[in-house]
């Protein structure tokens, strides 16, 4: 069994598709292959399948970058339809690199979401948003044109990707990054707590205990992370998500954890494939079927109407999906 993580990310490798050399400046930003492997961040990777599913999903990150760099976006499509989402989110924070360094205030980047990625949109903004982290930029600017509430997403993923950085300071220090307005601070911990939850190898005890660690006002976002990546990441089996159910409702963010798989069966769904860890997820964190709970994240979009774009109202979108939940279990 722990083995099990290496074998999957060298067959991974050696069986996706072959990308092209990348020319000129693109060269010079291609990833290593090996950036995939977790454990050479000294992450607390236990053995099995939890190792293998975060290192594949990382694989799947890079590769959709190297395929924008190499200009063959359209491999992506050749990734396993479960990674796909991945390959788009790394093909999105490749988009905004390439952008960002050639003033096309965000041309790829808007091409990537209206075209090849545009039922991927949830991963393509926080790909983009870890493409900023990589240029240590403050999110939001090149992703304003495709839909003005789920860019703030965007800070989510500079949020994984500033912790995936620099996880001992993020991690062991809770440090928070000076980029970042007050606004900010609350989607960013969203996506450090996706990253917690790769750090500490999705073990709901190892997990809390972390989480504990942070000021209480910072919790309940860190929790909202959590609900997202068990649910569409995965890497936890059914016992472990009956017991991180615990842990967050014994730190009173029961709500949140069901929020944040609620986005991400949401995201899921809108992809056309819903993993089996995802349908075996949804009715222990969230509580209900993944179509009810991806219902409640449309219904409270719904009711914010075309003109939602600020934080607040992202916030409110967050806020309104967990009293459904809170109406659903007290019924």
């Amino acid at each position: 069994m722990g083995d099990t993580g290496t074998t999957s990310f060298l067959d991974q490798v050696r069986t996706e598709p072959t990308l092209s050399r990348a020319r000129g400046l693109r060269r010079f930003l291609v990833k290593d292959p090996l950036e995939s492997d977790l454990g050479r961040r000294r992450f607390r990777l236990r053995g099995g399948a939890s190792r293998a599913i975060f290192t594949d999903a990382e694989s799947s990150y890079v590769f959709g970058f190297n395929a924008v760099m190499s200009r063959e976006i359209e491999k992506v499509e050749e990734i396993s339809a479960e990674q796909r989402p991945f390959g788009y989110e790394g093909a999105a924070a490749a988009c905004t690199v390439l952008d960002l360094l050639t003033l096309t205030r965000g041309r790829r980047l808007h091409e990537l979401l209206t075209g090849p990625a545009q039922h991927h949109r949830h991963a393509a903004y926080v790909g983009a948003g870890r493409g900023y982290a990589l240029l240590r930029l403050r999110p939001l600017w090149g992703a304003r044109r495709a839909h003005p509430l789920l860019r703030w997403l965007a800070v989510d993923g500079f949020g994984f990707q500033w912790s995936l950085a620099r996880a001992d300071r993020m991690v062991g220090e809770r440090t928070m990054p000076d980029l970042l307005t007050r606004a900010h601070c609350a989607v960013f911990d969203q996506g450090l707590g996706r990253l917690l939850w790769y750090h500490d190898s999705a073990s709901p005890d190892d997990v809390a205990a972390r989480i504990g660690g942070y000021p209480a006002g910072r919790r309940g976002d860190l929790w909202s992370g959590i609900g997202f990546a068990a649910t569409y990441t995965g890497g936890a089996d059914a016992d472990e998500l009956w017991w991180l159910t615990e842990h967050a409702g014994a730190d009173g963010f029961r709500a949140h954890l069901a929020q944040g798989c609620a986005f991400a069966v949401a995201a899921r769904l809108r992809s056309g494939t819903l993993p089996d860890h995802t349908a075996q997820a949804v009715p222990i964190l969230a509580g209900a079927e993944p179509e009810e709970a991806a219902s409640w994240t449309d219904q409270a979009l719904l009711a914010l109407g075309h003109e939602a774009h600020t934080h607040e109202d992202f916030r409110s979108w967050q806020s309104q999906s967990r009293r459904s939940w809170s109406h659903r279990h007290r019924c």
